[in-house]
This record gives C-alpha cells, structure tokens and sequence, in this order.
C-alpha cells in the first residue's frame, strides 16, 4: 500500500482554515443578527433560530448567513425561511434589508417591511395593467429587501415581500465584477419588481417564484444575466421586463397570468435578449411582447391562451421569431403591428381566435415569413393589412373549415408568395384587394363548390395586382376570379375546377393569361373567361385527366 503526503505547508494551510472556521449563533450567543455577523470571519457560518429579528443588516466578505434548520417545505418557501424573518422597521429603518458582501451568501430568511409598501397604490395600479404608471428605470435609487451591488454573491431560499422598492436589487458598479448568484428565492408585493437586475450585472437567476409585484416579476435595466427555471405570475405589468440594452439569456421559465405580457421586451435596438424555450400563458396582452426598436430572438417557446397575441411586435421592434408554437390565444398566434420589421421561421401556429399570423395597418412593415405551419386558426391563417411588404415562402396555410380565405391580402399591402401549400375550402385561397405575386405553390382545395359562396383558388378584389406563376391549382372552382383587377397568369396548372380555369370580369388592363396546363374531361370547360366569353388560347394547353 502506498501511502501520500501532502507537503507541510498545504497541511498547515487546511489546518488553519478549517480550525479558524466557526459557527456562530444568534441569539444564544448574540442577540442580534448583525452583532453575530460582527463577530464572524471569511469562511464563518452564523446561524440564526426563528423567531423575528427587527433589524436591518450587512453582511461581511466570505461570512454565510444561514436560517436554522432543514429543507422541510413551508407554504411558500422553506419552513425555516418562513420563520425566520428580518423586519426592516418600515420608514424607520435605513439601507437595504439585507445589504450583500463579496463571497457572501444569504440562505433562508423572510425579509419583509423595507421601505413602504403602498396597498392602495398596488391594487390602483394592478386594476389599470400597469398603464398608469410612468415609466422609470427599474436601476434608479431605491432601498431594496436584499441588495447585492457591484459584487458576487449567494442569495437562496429567502422569502422577500412587502418592500418599498424591489425585492431583491443586483446593481452593477463599473470595473467590478457583478455575477451573484439568485436562486430558489420568493419575492412577492414588492413596490418595485420582485427582482431587479441592473446596469451591467451578469446575475445567474435560478428557479425563483415572483408574483404579485409592482413592476415586472424579474427585470432588468441594461444587464445580461441568465434568467433559467423561474416562475412569475400575477404581476403589475410583465413576469419578465426585458429593457434599456439587455441582452439577458432568458430560458425555462413559466410566466403566467400576468396583467400584461408574460415576457416583455422593450427600449432599443441593443436591447437584444434570447427568450428560448419559455411557456407564456394566460397571460392578460401577449404571451410576448416586443416593441421600442428591441431586436430580440424569441426561439422555441410555447405561448397559449393569452388574451391578446401569442408573439406580439410593435412600434419598430426587430425580432426573429423562430419555432415557436403560438395556439389559442384571443388574437393572432403572432401579430405584428406597422412599423415593424419581423423574421418569421419554422413556427407553429394553430387554432388562435383571429388569425395565424397577422399584419395590422396604419403604417408600414416587412416581414420574411419562412416554413411555418399555420392550421386551423379561426379567421384566417394570414392576413396582411396595409402597407406591409411580406415575403413568404415553404409555408404550409391551411384550414378545415369555415367560410373566410385561407389568406387575405388587403388593399396597399403586398405579398410575394413561394413554394408555399395553400389548403382547405372558404370562399378563397388568397382574397387580394392589394398585391401579389405567387410562384410555385401548391393551392389545394379541400372542398370545391360548384354553387353557392365563391371558392376561389385566388380572389381578385378591385384595383388588385395578381402575378400567377408556375403554381398547381387542384379543387377550387376557379383557379382565378378578378373583377376589375389587373391579371398575368403563365404557366400554371389548374385541375379539378368548374367550367372556366380564370373568370376576368372588367379588367383594368389587359389580362395576360398563358402558357397554363388545364387539365378537364369536359369539352365545354373553358380556359379563360373574360366578361363571360371565352379569351384567345395564347398557348394554353387542355389536357384530359390521366387514368392511371
């Protein structure tokens, strides 16, 4: 057997580190927290039994304050945090409730009482959402329940409420490094947010419960942390305020029937968050919200039974909104609002109260909307109000039933579709009072009539462009109905329809209608019809139906 030794000087240093370790007690060896935390070391533990400590305290650099105790679960929080409970005194006392050290840590306490706690400001504020309040940085002064300032730091298992500021407040200091550690915390009717992270600090927030603050349940001012696991719900505006330059990693958490979004994103174009893999529900506006120039990603993400949309963007927002799944929300599954400009990949929005995606007016916008599935939505899969450019191209628009179009495409707005599959039945495909150009998509219609409300392939409203391209049109009564709309039409194919392929009534310029394939076993069945009499061949072929 061989046996190790370690050199004498890393003995004598373990030695001493841990025989200058202690424990120290309150009250039965110091009545007060503070005094026990006067008397501790680096590498100290004080540990405090329940009872209520009418004091405000600072911690010391590498000193641990611990709640006497096990992790037995109380109502909210651990038992021993929930008897064990700091009380700031209200408008008597001064400084944080607890303020932080470097390499401090704070585990298992109620910290309650600093500052003032307005209830009637409270409730005046949650009946309105949050819409009379005006806006202030969230890192403006303020006296949080637990403060960590320009340092790193463990804050855990502490219960945080009724503080006249944020519950717990992360603020970084320039030239300092700021990356505390906040997890397994409940901070719940604070004046300000549950928890606020500010100017600069790169906090790891972990597993937190915040409901029933001022603000937002966690915000942030100009910081990035990594925001993981946490649950806010019930909050005066946001569950999660993104804002002023953050760039947080947002990830895992549940937000829910907050009074406004579950995630907000605000406040300019280096405001640039990754909200990934989050749940937004029930939510009183949008499951997320971004708006102000913020660019953010929004990725993966599941957001449902909002009372407004599921992904919402407006007033110059940039977002890239990738693979989310957006369904029945009281709006669209993704709206947007003029004055945006929005990337839309791979997301799947379905059965929403309005619209898959929608497009509002009264401005201008653009939008790339790329490989989405969007079924089954109420009114239609996408509508396009006016002065929106949009691009779509590889998505699936469809829906079983109802009687308005698949897609709408209203006047001043244009849309350039490709490679996309337009399916089911109402009275059109695309309804186009605008413009648009269309090139090999596949428009399947699901449920054709010969009689009765229209059931176009395309619908050409008034004033409307229509490019047709390359496209297969299979089940609709006409592959193209126009009135007073101007027409080209080249190289489509066009199967299962009745009696005419295009129906042109009153063109406002001479249609182009060419080089189409209609496939019919009905001699009368017309190629084109313009004011109800048969256009010219211009190199249209007609083809009898395959019996293979």
């Amino acid at each position: 057997m061989h046996v190790y030794y370690l050199p004498v000087f890393m003995l004598l240093a373990l030695s001493t580190r841990v025989a200058g370790a202690a424990d120290v007690r309150v009250p039965s060896q110091h009545k007060t927290i503070q005094a026990g935390i006067d008397a501790a070391a680096a590498g100290d533990v004080v540990l405090v039994e329940p009872g209520i400590y009418a004091e405000r305290i600072a911690l010391k650099a590498g000193v641990a304050l611990r709640s006497v105790g096990g992790d037995e679960k109380g109502t909210l929080g651990l038992r021993r945090a929930e008897v064990t409970i700091i009380d700031g005194g209200g408008e008597r006392g001064s400084g944080a409730g607890v303020e932080m050290a470097e390499g401090a840590t704070l585990d298992g306490f109620t910290v309650r009482n600093v500052g003032v706690y307005d209830g009637e400001e409270w409730q005046r504020h949650f009946d309105t959402q949050g819409e009379q309040q005006s806006y202030e940085h969230i890192g403006e002064p303020g006296v949080a329940g637990i403060s960590a300032t320009g340092l790193t730091c463990t804050i855990r298992n502490n219960i945080v409420h009724h503080v006249g500021y944020s519950g717990i407040g992360i603020l970084g200091v320039p030239g300092r490094k700021c990356e505390p550690l906040v997890e397994n915390n409940f901070c719940y009717r604070n004046m300000g947010g549950g928890i606020g992270s500010m100017r600069g600090s790169r906090a790891t927030i972990r597993g937190n419960t915040c409901f029933e603050n001022f603000y937002a349940g966690i915000g942030h001012d100009s910081a990035s942390p990594r925001v993981i696991n946490n649950v806010c719900h019930h909050n005066v505006r946001a569950g999660i305020g993104i804002s002023e330059g953050s760039s947080p990693e947002v990830r895992g958490n549940q937000c829910y029937r907050n009074r406004r979004a579950g995630i907000g994103i605000r406040t300019g174009s280096d405001t640039k968050p990754l909200v990934e893999d989050n749940d937004c529900f029930d939510n009183d506006m949008a499951g997320i919200g971004t708006r102000e120039e913020a660019a953010p990603t929004i990725r993966g993400n599941r957001c449902y039974r909002n009372k407004l949309a599921g992904i919402g963007s407006r007033t110059g927002a940039t977002p890239t909104i990738i693979e989310n799944e957006c369904y029945e929300n009281g709006q669209a599954g993704i709206g947007q609002m003029s004055g945006t400009e929005t990337v839309l990949i791979g997301n799947y929005l379905h059965h929403n109260k309005t619209s898959g995606i929608g497009f509002e007016g009264g401005g201008s916008g653009k939008s790339r909307v790329e490989k989405n599935r969007v079924i089954d939505n109420a009114t239609v899969a996408v509508g396009i109000n006016s002065g929106w450019t949009v691009e779509l191209t590889g998505n699936e628009l469809s829906r079983k039933d109802g009687l308005p179009p698949i897609v709408m495409v209203f006047a001043g707005a244009k849309a350039i579709f490709k490679d996309n599959v337009v399916r089911g039945g109402g009275v059109a495909g695309i309804r186009v009072a605008g413009s648009i150009e269309a090139t090999n998509n596949h428009f399947d219609g699901t449920s054709l009539r010969k009689v009765g409300p229209p059931n176009f392939a395309i619908w050409g409203l008034k004033g409307s462009r229509i490019t047709l391209t390359g496209n297969r049109i299979n089940g609709w009564r006409h592959a193209l109905q126009s009135s007073e709309g101007h027409v080209t039409a080249t190289g489509n194919a066009i199967s299962n329809f009745h009696r005419a392929a295009f129906v042109i009534q009153k063109p406002a310029s001479t249609p182009k209608v060419s080089g189409n394939e209609v496939t019919t076993a009905n001699s009368s069945d017309q190629v084109c019809l313009i004011d109800g009499e048969p256009a010219a061949a211009d190199a249209n072929k007609v083809v009898a139906p395959s019996t293979h």
